[in-house]
């Protein structure tokens, strides 16, 4: 908490209010087991505690001695206002019960109702909120409010860059298990330039809980904020609009569905349009939309979408149906091994790999740990709503849809490595330099000297390019599906393949839709790859 507090108030400074600066250097003043106790109940759920339930030992004092000096700086309110729903939270139904039984009496209802049935009855009678003292005749377990709770969501938005991670992931989690890329944080590469876009983002955030929540898409829409000038905040934005498209669907509420998913830009929006569009037979809008955008630069999940709304929509429109491109076909071998104990990779690794052609079960950490030593410096630059804090294994906005235009120019800079034939040289410097340090390509224990060394012998500049530039096409989507098993063949003339990917499939197994996608790329570049079918000896398996 320390850490993060102190993180937010040095460089998000000037987006806080002079009271909230203040607050935060308050946080400091306080004693340890004060501020062990107040961050032990910003991490919990709810901003209402009984003062009997807070038992940590660790703190060094007693929980009461904590609360008292909490209550006179003003982090919580010893006396708040409690609704009945916040009232049955927290106490049982023994201590409910003696308060509340003559009304119920009263109303002719029983005095041994279940709480949730007690609750029930109780609604229409009690809607406003009382103290403590007004609820009780006896005295009861104090009840304390946390009153700086929006303060605490804010600086954790600032310091994680979103509100789905809580306290204990950063905590528990990610302190002291990872080493990390130094990022060097300017004002210029801050996700947030101004207090109005945190505001943003926090209304944002809560219309996604409203829509969470079951409120109708209709009301969620009028409080989604306009776009933004903020590249990342845009994008949150689409996704709030994607996901609000869908929830308008469910409600029947088509047109306003239709609305939310034309101005989201999120990847998923458009097929989820085109296909609305045909469930409302409004095929010649569809169709527009559908050839305008078979012209753009596609994933293989995209293309493959689209190319089968465009066959449907063919009938529709009585237009000439689109080219259909042939799919190459997938090369196929059979092993009939003994079982070993081992996997069906690892067996197949074995039985194939010589000293002339190793065989190594590389699955998804070659390629893409070959794209990240390559391009570290580029996947680490500090653009804004890239990083938050020193505590990233990754850029916050990977997967997200501009995370290849917003580095163009450092990926073009890296590719012509690639074309100028330095980036030999630059992938063994980066691994020997960045050892250990995390990076979401580069797994590691995965790759070793001897790997790298015959990759970078076998595989071709122009091969390594075609994939990372398919990589940055989707890599939400296309970082996973490559073939299990890579063999070199270190020894063939450079006219000559010196590697090729296995994919391994063991008995009853068969091919997944994303590996399908890498077998037919690899087909149409002219690389090597196949699918070996293992069937176990005497076992009387088949494919």
């Amino acid at each position: 908490m320390e850490t993060v507090v102190a993180w937010v108030a040095n460089h998000h400074s000037d987006l806080l209010l002079k009271s909230e600066r203040e607050r935060l250097q308050a946080f400091f003043d306080l004693s340890c087991p004060a501020r062990a106790l107040l961050t032990r109940m910003v991490m919990r759920t709810g901003d209402l505690f009984r003062a009997d339930k807070l038992n940590y030992p660790e703190l060094g004092c007693p929980e009461a001695e904590a609360l008292v000096e909490l209550i006179a700086g003003g982090w919580l309110d010893s006396d708040p206002l409690l609704a009945l729903d916040e009232l049955f939270r927290l106490f049982t139904l023994a201590e409910l019960r003696p308060a509340f039984t003559p009304v119920l009496a009263q109303a002719g209802f029983a005095k041994n109702l279940p709480k949730a049935r007690m609750h029930e009855a109780l609604q229409g009678t009690f809607t406003d909120a009382r103290t403590l003292a007004d609820w009780f005749d006896q005295t009861m377990a104090p009840v304390v409010r946390v009153n700086q709770m929006m303060l605490f969501d804010r600086i954790r938005l600032m310091f994680f860059g979103n509100l789905r991670q809580s306290w204990s992931d950063f905590v528990l989690v990610e302190l002291g298990h990872h080493r990390y890329e130094p990022v060097e944080f300017t004002p210029e590469a801050r996700a947030f330039s101004h207090r109005s876009e945190v505001d943003t983002y926090l209304a944002m955030h809560h219309c996604r809980e409203n829509l969470d929540a079951g409120m109708p898409a209709a009301e969620v829409w009028a409080e989604v904020p306009s776009a933004s000038d903020n590249a990342w905040l845009s994008s949150r934005r689409d996704r709030l609009l994607l996901e609000l498209g869908r929830q308008a669907e469910r409600q029947g509420e088509r047109e306003l569905a239709l609305q939310a998913l034309a101005a989201s830009g999120h990847r998923e929006a458009r097929l989820k349009q085109l296909r609305l569009l045909e469930r409302m037979k409004r095929f010649k809008e569809a169709w527009a939309i559908a050839t305008e955008w078979q012209s753009d630069e596609l994933s293989d999940a995209e293309s493959q979408g689209l190319a089968r709304i465009l066959k449907r929509l063919v009938v529709k429109v009585g237009e000439p149906a689109p080219p259909v491109h042939q799919a190459p076909d997938i090369r196929e071998f059979v092993l009939t091994l003994p079982q070993t104990g081992g996997s069906v990779e690892s067996v197949v690794r074995d039985h194939l790999s010589t000293p002339e052609a190793p065989v190594f079960y590389v699955e998804n950490t070659l390629i893409n740990g070959l794209f990240g030593l390559l391009c570290w410096h580029t996947v680490f630059k500090a653009i804004p709503g890239a990083f938050f804090h020193p505590f990233h294994t990754g850029p916050a906005d990977l997967v997200r849809e501009d995370f290849v235009s917003r580095r163009q120019a450092g990926f073009e800079e890296c590719f012509s490595a690639l074309q100028n034939g330095g980036y030999r040289e630059r992938i063994l410097a980066t691994y020997a330099a960045k050892q250990g340090i995390s990076n979401p390509f580069v797994i590691w224990p995965a790759l070793n000297e001897e790997l790298l060394g015959l990759a970078l012998d076998c595989i071709p500049a122009t091969d390594l390019q075609v994939l990372f530039e398919r990589l940055l096409l989707n890599i939400r989507e296309h970082r996973s599906g490559f073939p299990d098993l890579v063999r070199f063949y270190p020894e063939n003339p450079e006219d000559k393949p010196r590697y090729e990917m296995i994919e391994v499939k063991g008995p009853g197994d068969r091919l997944q839709d994303h590996q399908v996608r890498w077998l037919h790329f690899f087909a149409r570049q002219g690389i090597a790859a196949s699918v070996c079918y293992l069937r176990w000896q005497d076992s009387g398996a088949t494919r």
